[in-house]
């Protein structure tokens, strides 16, 4: 969108916020707005798109620091509303009121300069002339990719259609559910011949039955029966694509216990994960008479301490 435009255009009442809205507001408000008005979540609906749209662009001008100051100076210019009207001279008397009223800005030398300079391509004064525009950036898209764990986990390579463009886009090895990724020049194109948009990408990461991702490492529960964490014993456990590893499991080890499979999660840029497998005594639902009797006689020959006996005094203690 060319500067001049903006004259007529009041990004913050688009987005509700005021003019000294903080980064972190506007991108909070931004995303509230995007998720209400996005054509995903209201097909059909043509003005929710023109909504989407407006939103968009008012986000794209605001949340660019440069591009914010520009928009700024130029409404401050015009006094906040549009100036140039049909038919008037369109002079300098348009942009900073006129003598006939309304809202005047008055500005020294250096500063037309600089506002100039900024209207017009970064040339200072009135030298660089009124044709020497600053190209405007392309829009951002915002998309959805939906992945299965194993294409999260070992990276991907997806083509996509997004605003009746089909692109390839390569998805790094780790992402998570929700994650937002940057592609840049993926976006819409400058209509001033500058450089492209970006597209953002949020990516949906279909749940594992055995596993989950927790940063480069892979978690998995595993259960062992009563007898091998007691007395201790060495089990299988499965790995993500590849065939399970043998774990010894120490006499005595308890519930929730975490036994550690070097290099066995994800590989990304940042290195490589473990596979973390975490103990789970399974407690059998049902047991023979001559297994009770086992079980009571192996209490009966236990000690009589409880393991809470600890627990219950640290709380008497605090």
């Amino acid at each position: 969108m060319a500067s001049n435009d903006w004259f007529d255009k009041d990004f913050y009442a688009v987005l509700g916020v005021p003019k000294d809205v903080s980064e972190a507001d506007l991108k909070k408000t931004y995303r509230k707005l995007a998720r209400q008005f996005h054509p995903d979540s209201n097909p059909g609906d043509a003005a929710a798109e023109a909504r989407f749209k407006e939103i968009s662009e008012a986000h794209a001008v605001l949340s660019d620091p440069k591009q914010r100051q520009e928009y700024d100076a130029i409404r401050a210019m015009a006094g906040g509303r549009p100036r140039f009207a049909p038919g008037g001279s369109g002079g300098f008397e348009d942009v900073f009121g006129g003598f006939g009223g309304g809202p005047r800005v008055q500005y020294s030398q250096g500063d037309f300069e600089d506002l100039l300079g900024g209207m017009f391509g970064g040339q200072g004064g009135f030298g660089g002339g009124f044709g020497a525009r600053r190209p405007a950036r392309g829009r951002d898209i915002a998309a959805r990719a939906a992945l299965d764990f194993t294409s999260a986990v070992q990276g991907d390579t997806l083509k996509l259609t997004v605003g009746g463009k089909t692109m390839t886009v390569k998805i790094p090895a780790g992402v998570h559910d929700g994650q937002k990724i940057k592609l840049p020049g993926k976006g819409d194109a400058s209509p001033t011949g500058g450089e492209p948009g970006d597209l953002i990408l949020t990516v949906q990461v279909r749940p594992h039955p055995v596993f989950t991702m927790d940063g480069l490492n892979l978690r998995v529960d595993v259960p062992v029966t009563f007898a091998e964490a007691t007395l201790g014993a060495t089990i299988e456990v499965p790995t993500l694509g590849g065939a399970p590893v043998r774990l010894k499991v120490a006499p005595g080890t308890p519930s929730g216990r975490v036994l550690r499979v070097k290099g066995r999660g994800v590989a990304g840029k940042k290195g490589t994960g473990d596979l973390l497998a975490t103990i789970q005594v399974a407690v059998p639902s049902h047991l023979t008479k001559a297994q009770v009797e086992h079980l009571e006689a192996f209490v009966e020959a236990g000690p009589k301490e409880s393991p809470r006996d600890e627990l219950l005094a640290k709380a008497k203690a605090a």
